[in-house]
């Protein structure tokens, strides 16, 4: 599946167009290697990095969507790697 299509079916971008777009700018990494291709094939397995919003996300694909549906259903296709974000240090007295 291309990797635009699949980031679109999983909700990660809201439209297809925003998918393809970031991947064009060079910020997704397929196991670990730059990708600039929206059409790059991905597969069950694959480890995904790129920045969504201002944070950058992790993901292993878990399956492969045939089509967007509800959010629920998107988060069976991956599971997340994303380190979760570090807890704001306690300013003392």
């Amino acid at each position: 599946m291309r990797a635009d299509k699949y980031l679109f079916f999983t909700r990660f971008f809201k439209t297809r167009a925003l998918a393809a777009a970031m991947v064009s700018g060079g910020k997704l990494r397929v196991d670990g290697r730059r990708t600039p291709k929206p059409a790059q094939a991905v597969g069950a397995g694959d480890v995904l990095t790129f920045v969504q919003a201002k944070s950058v996300r992790v993901i292993r694909i878990t399956g492969l969507p045939e089509r967007r549906g509800p959010a629920a259903e998107a988060q069976t296709f991956y599971e997340d790697l994303t380190d979760p974000p570090a807890a704001p240090a306690e300013q003392g007295a």
